[in-house]
């Protein structure tokens, strides 16, 4: 059980782990050892999480999230699987505690009198420069 929250948590057999052999330099090491880890979590059909935290969890995962609600998190910065495998893992934890943050609600504010006012004269001023790159009008026709 990985807890993530005080209301959320995830049962292992939910996480999915594939490990594939890492490309890049290694020597000998990278062409026998499966380091990197692939995470695959169900969002769409795991019961820990709750609707809204669903929503927003698929919002911030972006391009991770495959198009069957699956998010796949890869992890290959350390040289062991036992290392890749936790970061894997605490990335996922990280990801859904900021998806179980309910964002505040906006609060609608006018602008202040200075800054319209400011805001206005730097549109004279643009539209000042802008008048003097123009051609001359000729008013001797």
């Amino acid at each position: 059980m990985i807890r993530i929250t005080d209301s959320i948590a995830i049962e292992e057999s939910e996480l999915d782990m594939e490990f594939v052999r890492a490309s890049g330099p290694g020597g000998q090491n990278v062409n026998k050892v499966a380091t990197v880890v692939q995470l695959r979590f169900d969002v769409r059909h795991s019961a820990a999480l709750t609707e809204d935290v669903r929503e927003r969890l698929v919002t911030l995962a972006g391009r991770r999230m495959t198009g069957d609600g699956v998010l796949v998190i890869t992890a290959r910065r350390h040289r062991t699987q036992r290392a890749n495998r936790e970061d894997a893992i605490e990335r996922l934890v990280k990801l859904i505690r900021r998806a179980a943050r309910k964002p505040k609600p906006r609060k609608i504010t006018t602008p202040t009198k200075a800054s319209v006012e400011q805001r206005l004269e730097q549109k004279r001023q643009r539209a000042k420069i802008k008048r003097r790159r123009q051609k001359p009008k000729n008013d001797t026709d």
